[in-house]
């Protein structure tokens, strides 16, 4: 019906462009236009000025030779001012963005760990430069974002079992370290019990020895006309039937005496009978 009356609607935030006779005249708003298509006037195509967003994905090789798939999201829109260079210079917009971010020879020139790390640094510099050859186009580039930098598999593979190897080499590192720290104390510990069992030893014996000396001479004073050596005789004989006796009494006692010869255990019980006897007649 339209077309009939001439007449032509052209929707907001849209823009049309008119040519008479398949030459471009002018850009028509949105409202309503009159067509008269007798006199060779036509609508030769729509154009949006909405906001677009563009997300692609391609692969690329960085300085150090590694592929990577970087991702991209591209917002753009047509300039209203420049609408016609827009709808008649480029016949496929979104393909002509892709050529220019992938072009970029910032992905070319860097390693994939700087791009890691700079991503946001690319991302403005790949908008500049986009900028500078799509506003020629009629287009303006509102934003662009790196969203993601991904290594190949293979590479990806190999950082994992690079990362995996430092932390084992730290782990036993650290486990070394442990290691020698309880070996250290464990040492210090057992020098000092065998310091302390030392120093106990020592004075258990210094106990004994003033025991002895406090018998020896207790005996002789009690006892007249005993020399200290008869003292001494008679407490290893007395210390040596304890001895004997406690070791009888256990039951489960497992302590054996081996005499260091053939005519020792007879040597024993002569000294004995001879002191015992000494003794007595002393």
């Amino acid at each position: 019906m339209g077309n009939l009356l001439c007449c032509v609607q052209v929707d907001q935030s849209t823009v049309a462009m008119k040519e008479g006779f398949g030459k471009f005249e002018e850009v028509l708003q949105p409202g309503c236009h009159c067509m008269p298509w007798f006199l060779g006037k036509r609508i030769a195509g729509h154009l949006s000025l909405r906001l677009q967003q563009l997300d692609i994905k391609c692969e690329t090789k960085t300085k150090d030779n590694v592929f990577v798939n970087v991702v991209a999201s591209i917002q753009y829109r047509a300039l209203a001012d420049n609408a016609n260079d827009a709808f008649y210079k480029l016949s496929n917009t979104r393909s002509q963005i892709q050529a220019y971010v992938f072009d970029e020879h910032m992905f070319q020139n860097s390693t994939w760990m700087i791009l890691l790390s700079r991503k946001n640094e690319i991302a403005k510099a790949v908008e500049e430069e986009l900028e500078k050859a799509m506003s020629a186009y009629g287009y303006e580039i509102v934003q662009t974002l790196i969203v993601d930098i991904e290594p190949d598999e293979h590479v990806k593979r190999a950082m994992n079992e690079i990362n995996a190897a430092a932390r084992m080499r730290v782990a036993a590192k650290e486990k070394a370290e442990a290691e020698k720290i309880l070996q250290v104390k464990r040492a210090e510990g057992e020098a000092e019990s065998k310091y302390l069992h030392g120093v106990g030893i020592a004075r258990q014996r210094q106990a004994i020895v003033d025991g002895l000396r406090d018998s020896v001479i207790g005996f002789s004073v009690n006892v007249p006309g005993t020399s200290a050596k008869d003292v001494m005789d008679l407490v290893l004989v007395t210390q040596y039937f304890d001895t004997m006796k406690e070791i009888g009494a256990a039951s489960k006692s497992s302590a054996v005496f081996i005499p260091h010869g053939p005519g020792a255990v007879r040597d024993v019980v002569s000294q004995i009978r001879d002191g015992l006897l000494q003794g007595s007649h002393e």
